[in-house]
């Protein structure tokens, strides 16, 4: 298959170019840097006035489209400039991506537009799947839907549409896996919060697997979340770090503590969602890692 991805140079979007590319398929990265070919992957120049993206891709046969690209909403205090960053770089991004496409002689056959849990908002009692309705409670909830929103744009009919609402990504060389283990390394690791919060996760691997599964599968389209069957509440997940790390389990990061140490996206950490992959286990997918137990096994063995 030929491929375009966008975001491909974050966390997420390296593991699934080096997936696809390990797959024996051709790679097209869309990256603000110069146009090149390295390791593989076409890099192309995107997001500039010129927008000479549009032209480059005229004549391309893509198969797949997979949109990631945005600023990364974990990293960084939720300020003013830093929301409005957040919002504004997956609008124009997404709507760059629709006019490629609007733009091509050959229209692929699937483009995913990446989204993420935060769409259903914050909860500790329900339970959401695939076509849960948003409770809009949250600064991410209202950027998903924003985002989202602009995905419907792309009026092709032809084109079969999928938003991949991502969960906590769980990987050692990167993401929030990596942010959790930190303060166990340095023996002062315990209960978050609450610790009755739920966490709704999935590790890396299965992800970009099922965005394969995904491509490969016509009867799957609309929202789809990208999760483990199993999500686990904070506690269980704090404890099940600990007994891997062999590290106590005892220092409590309080609200307050996280308020004051992380402002608003705080809020991220205290509160959680109970979100189900009904989606994928329906059309067939089958996970590698749908305990955290043997997830956080893998990860941590290759340390």
């Amino acid at each position: 298959m030929n491929i375009l991805i966008s975001g491909g140079t974050g966390f997420i979007g390296k593991a699934v170019v080096r997936y696809f590319v390990q797959q024996g398929h051709t790679v097209f990265v869309l990256t603000r840097g110069e146009t090149r070919k390295e390791a593989g992957v076409q890099y192309v120049q995107w997001m500039k006035e010129s927008a000479g993206e549009i032209a480059y891709f005229r004549n391309v046969p893509l198969d797949a489209c997979i949109n990631l690209a945005g600023d990364p909403i974990h990293e960084g205090r939720w300020t003013p400039e830093k929301k409005e960053r957040i919002l504004t770089s997956r609008i124009e991004a997404t709507r760059r991506m629709i006019k490629i496409i609007q733009g091509m002689k050959h229209k692929p056959e699937i483009f995913i537009q990446g989204s993420a849990i935060g769409y259903y908002g914050y909860s500790k009692q329900s339970t959401f799947t695939d076509e849960s309705l948003p409770l809009l409670n949250s600064f991410p909830s209202e950027v998903c839907e924003i985002w989202e929103n602009t995905f419907l744009m792309l009026n092709e009919p032809s084109i079969r549409k999928v938003t991949a609402r991502i969960g906590i990504v769980l990987d050692h060389h990167g993401g929030a896996l990596q942010k959790m283990l930190t303060p166990y390394q340095y023996f002062v690791g315990g209960r978050v919060a609450s610790g009755e919060q739920w966490l709704s996760w999935i590790h890396l691997y299965d992800l970009v697997r099922m965005f394969h599964h995904i491509i490969d599968t016509p009867s799957i389209s609309g929202p789809v979340n990208i999760t483990a069957p199993n999500p686990v509440k904070m506690d269980e997940f704090g404890r099940k770090v600990a007994q891997k790390l062999h590290r106590p389990y005892w220092f409590p990061a309080n609200k307050w503590m996280l308020r004051l140490m992380f402002g608003e996206m705080s809020e991220f950490i205290i509160e959680g969602q109970y979100v189900l992959p009904d989606k994928a286990r329906k059309n067939g997918f089958t996970f590698l890692y749908p305990q955290l137990e043997n997830a956080i096994s893998e990860i941590l063995s290759r340390s």
